[in-house]
């Protein structure tokens, strides 16, 4: 079905999870305990301890529906692939000694089990050093400092308490020693930086793993995916895709509403002929298994396949997905959302006819569109079967498995939030308060608990006016605004600081005053002239 080129088999051998190698050798601990052994009579004579081909896969059959690893949904014909491969492996032998070669057949075939032990040893992962692919997250040590404004001579901060002051001296200090420090501008590529990182970080942890070795690549991991599965979508939550060449066919989607809304979704109300609704569902299905790889492709493949021992925990298991799916391209991720969609309302539709005579309507779902949801790029042990269970939980829980995980957002938006947030350090406070031995307040006055309020809040208030003096890229108007602002709301700290008014004039110059039009107009006539009487009001 999915046509690439194959690196040779160790390459993969080292990927491939335990649990999966657990559930082939537990599924064939209970095949070869609880299989019925019979006298059968084949080539001329009599074989002790055997079985034919249909016994087979009735009873390994019934066993697969009954296991809470694989459920209900598992057919007839899975089943006798399973044995297949059970052949190849040399689980089983026909009478005769051959395997490998030799397909199993479901007829009068007469088989055995081997004296070997066909169990398969747990796959050691190749150790790899830690974070060796992954940038390093940036950190508050990662900091420029602010300049500082050219510092006045001020008087030490005294307090009224030694024992006060020896506790409280790293936590507030001199004022003039802090520093405000701040982390240079964060660029788009730490953001990506930082999404690609916490979101491997917080899908470790979701999947309960010491290390994601051997499970996901970080080298397959494009940041960019993320954001746009994060942030591009419509008000349903369905991925927008940018470039239109890479969406699905106007006629592909035209078909999945046809099934999705039925019968509302057909263009005329009655079926063009009997079937309709039939060719409706083969024309979606070619689609979606022409596709050169599934839609969880065979890179993230181990990551899902790890999530199938989390599925008796919904929750956990729904948030492992919803963190493995933003991984996806954003075009696969659309298409999924829209097929497990489609997938879950044909299901649910109790109006939609039977599309096919023999199989119930949600299986079929389940058996046309699992392979071309998960698959691997090399043939694996159970791969079907799982593939089968893993796509049976998302059909019935797509609602919140392909959601946008809330914890992760939240967790990014806060880190972001407290990067890009302005720091004060203080000096010695890295090294001196370690140092600092623990003493008892005493109780003060409210008179000294003003004085050292003010005398406390003065040192900022006056860098702060020196900054303001000293900032160039203030016009000489808006300076005198801010100015007036400060003198406004800290006279006492003006004022001592401009006594005088030749203090003020050696930082700001004042303006020079204007003269009025109308004024200006006289001056230019002739100068002016006191009132004389030139007449008298006398009778």
């Amino acid at each position: 079905l999915y046509c690439i080129y194959l690196p040779p088999w160790p390459f993969f051998c080292c990927l491939y999870l335990p649990f999966l190698t657990s559930f082939w050798n537990e599924t064939i601990k209970l095949f070869r305990g609880g299989m019925p052994l019979k006298r059968h009579w084949a080539y001329f004579r009599s074989y002790d301890n055997s079985f034919t081909g249909s016994e087979a896969v009735d009873w390994l059959h019934e066993l697969l529906k009954r296991n809470h690893n694989f459920g209900p949904e598992v057919t007839r014909y899975q089943t006798l692939q399973l044995l297949r491969k059970f052949m190849k492996n040399h689980v089983v032998e026909d009478v005769k000694g051959r395997y490998g070669k030799e397909d199993f057949e479901d007829s009068g075939q007469v088989y055995r089990f081997p004296p070997t032990s066909p169990l398969k040893p747990l796959p050691q992962r190749t150790p790899v050093s830690e974070n060796c692919d992954l940038p390093r997250l940036i950190r508050w040590d990662d900091y420029e400092e602010l300049p500082q404004p050219e510092k006045i001579p001020m008087k030490s901060l005294i307090l009224n308490s030694e024992t006060w002051n020896k506790r409280h001296s790293i936590a507030i200090g001199e004022v003039h020693e802090c520093k405000i420090i701040r982390r240079s501008d964060i660029t788009p590529k730490q953001v990506d930086q930082i999404w690609k990182k916490m979101t491997i970080a917080h899908l470790q942890r979701v999947l309960g793993l010491k290390t994601m070795d051997g499970v996901l690549d970080p080298k397959h991991v494009n940041a960019k995916h993320i954001i746009h599965n994060v942030f591009s979508v419509n008000k349903t939550g369905i991925v927008i895709v940018k470039n239109k060449a890479e969406d699905m066919p106007y006629w592909v989607l035209s078909a999945m509403k046809c099934l999705a809304n039925w019968p509302n979704g057909r263009e005329t109300k009655q079926p063009m002929y009997p079937g309709f609704e039939r060719d409706v569902l083969r024309t979606v299905a070619e689609y979606f298994q022409r596709l050169k790889e599934p839609l969880l492709t065979f890179q993230l493949y181990e990551v899902f396949v790890n999530i199938l021992s989390l599925l008796q925990q919904k929750e956990v298991a729904a948030e492992a997905l919803q963190v493995c799916s933003l991984l996806l391209p954003p075009a696969n991720r659309r298409r999924l959302q829209l097929l497990l969609r489609l997938m879950a309302r044909v299901c649910q539709n109790p109006a939609l006819p039977p599309l096919n005579d023999a199989i119930a309507t949600r299986t079929l779902m389940v058996q046309t569109f699992s392979r071309c949801i998960l698959g691997s790029a090399e043939e694996v042990d159970l791969d079907e079967l799982l593939a089968t269970k893993l796509v049976t939980f998302m059909m019935e829980h797509h609602d919140s498995v392909l959601r946008v995980p809330s914890n992760l957002h939240r967790h990014v938006d806060d880190h972001l939030s407290h990067l890009r947030r302005v720091q004060i350090k203080y000096a010695g406070a890295d090294t001196d308060a370690s140092l600092v031995s623990p003493s008892y307040c005493r109780k003060i006055s409210r008179a000294e608990f003003e004085e050292q309020r003010v005398s406390s809040s003065q040192g900022p208030m006056q860098e702060l006016l020196e900054g303001l003096i000293a900032d160039t890229e203030l016009s000489a108007k808006d300076k005198r605004k801010r100015l007036k602002q400060f003198q406004k709301s800290y006279p006492e700290i003006y004022r001592r600081r401009f006594p005088t008014a030749e203090s003020k004039a050696a930082v700001l110059p004042e303006k020079a005053p204007r003269l009025k039009p109308q004024l200006v107009l006289l001056t230019l006539k002739k100068p002016f002239q006191p009132f004389q009487r030139s007449w008298s009001f006398r009778t």
